[in-house]
């Protein structure tokens, strides 16, 4: 017969095994069965499949190449609005100010893609960066944008589309998702 003792410790040692190892059993449970969330944590959009900008040839405004560059660890808000847009295009490009602004020291790893000519009186910062109109990109986008419906994307640093947030969002939206991938 076994002290108290040493059956009470393989009992506490029975019990915690089975919790440890029945966690993971209820998670391949789920994985294996294909359940997923209904809601995440993002506010945008996922976008699935990520489209892939990498094979698209993608210019600056001063006809520069654009690269991406994993290593640099930049995150890409990307907007290919249409010409003449006008007083949309201004409100969207005060909008991204703000949520560059507001992500301050991380700001540093955000750059605003604008594909198209920058309206007049638009604010300049840190990390608007003027690009050409790219058909390619166009392609590529799940929107087509209108004067009046202005979608915005955001890219990862290796050059994949990952969130898309439809005309009308709110721009705290897009800042609290910046929030959790510039840390």
């Amino acid at each position: 017969m076994t002290p108290p003792n040493q059956t009470r410790s393989r009992i506490v040692l029975f019990v915690v095994a089975a919790m440890f190892l029945g966690s993971f059993g209820v998670a391949a449970t789920l994985f294996f069965s294909g359940w997923k969330p209904t809601q995440t944590r993002n506010v945008g959009e996922m976008l699935s499949p990520y489209p892939d900008l990498r094979p698209v040839a993608l210019q600056r405004a001063d006809g520069t190449p654009w690269q991406w560059q994993p290593t640099s660890r930049h995150w890409h808000v990307i907007v290919a609005p249409p010409a003449d847009c006008g007083a949309p295009c201004l409100q969207m490009l005060d909008a991204l100010q703000r949520v560059w602004v507001s992500e301050g020291r991380h700001a540093d790893k955000l750059k605003v893609l604008w594909f198209g000519e920058l309206p007049a009186g638009a604010p300049e910062f840190g990390g608007l960066v003027a690009m050409q109109p790219s058909p390619g990109l166009q392609a590529l986008l799940p929107d087509v944008a209108r004067a009046d419906a202005l979608p915005v994307y955001l890219a990862d640093p290796n050059g994949y589309l990952v969130l898309r947030y439809p005309a009308g969002f709110n721009p705290s939206g897009l800042r609290k998702d910046l929030g959790r991938v510039l840390k």
